[in-house]
């Protein structure tokens, strides 16, 4: 693995390691032990990786398992904007380095990366006060480059079913300079409003008919837009609106694309 340029000159740091627990509680541990950040942490494999929910993600050799630690990067109620944030950069790198598949890369709120209606790639972020009372945030990528798990709960695919022979250090030197970009652009929050607006134009399913999963249940209506704060709107069956900010969006209706342009919810 290597960086890229503009992440070297950026002061970024990388350490390569050929089997994690997982990338994001490796990169915790350097957080606490007062490792200097911005660093990425990759690694070859995982034997305990694992998604939002507290889901194992299934980390295999030939996949990209990376954790970028960040300290202080914005005021904390701009933190969970890093998702978009995130998705975009992973799209970017996606596309630039295998450009045959950019028009069927789209992002399923609230932190996937779908190639041809199938998840390729998510996002876990987390973040913690360290003992030295600055906040830390750890951002989990994991991009399916070589294989997929058979049995996610929502399709899932690979780059190399689409034709892209595209290896987990290519396409990390190409991450850690999109996250570079995508991190100026953001501006610890100052940027967000062009973020969001570059994440809406890529989004799957505004304007169509979802069930959206969480802890407390489900909902099921019209996926509107998102609102200021990245919460998803949602437009009740039997009428009425709410705004959620956690949970599982099921499915699209795969059979054709009925959706209408995105927009931002005041």
């Amino acid at each position: 693995m290597q960086l890229d340029a503009i992440a070297v000159e950026a002061g970024v740091r990388l350490v390569c390691l050929a089997t994690a627990g997982s990338t994001n509680k490796e990169a915790r541990i350097r957080a606490r032990q007062g490792e200097p950040a911005p660093l990425w942490i990759t690694a070859q494999s995982q034997t305990e990786g694992r998604g939002r929910m507290n889901r194992r993600w299934a980390s295999p050799p030939g996949n990209l398992y990376a954790s970028l630690l960040l300290r202080e990067p914005s005021p904390p109620e701009h933190a969970p904007e890093l998702a978009f944030v995130t998705a975009l950069a992973v799209r970017d790198a996606i596309a630039a380095e295998a450009p045959q598949l950019a028009a069927q890369l789209a992002f399923k709120w609230p932190n996937d990366v779908l190639l041809a209606e199938a998840k390729c790639a998510g996002i876990l972020i987390e973040g913690e006060v360290e003992p030295s009372r600055s906040v830390s945030v750890v951002i989990g990528i994991g991009i399916n480059c070589a294989s997929h798990p058979p049995d996610a709960a929502y399709p899932a695919t690979d780059l190399a079913v689409h034709g892209a022979d595209l290896g987990p250090a290519q396409l990390f030197k190409r991450l850690s300079a999109a996250m570079c970009r995508r991190l100026t652009q953001w501006d610890g929050g100052g940027g967000y409003a062009a973020i969001l607006d570059d994440w809406l134009g890529a989004a799957r399913g505004i304007g169509e008919q979802i069930t959206v999963r969480n802890g407390r249940g489900e909902k099921h209506g019209r996926f509107v837009g998102l609102d200021r704060s990245g919460r998803l709107v949602l437009e009740l069956s039997g009428g009425g609106i709410e705004k959620i900010s956690v949970g599982d969006v099921f499915p699209f209706d795969l059979r054709g694309d009925r959706r209408v342009p995105s927009r931002q919810i005041e």
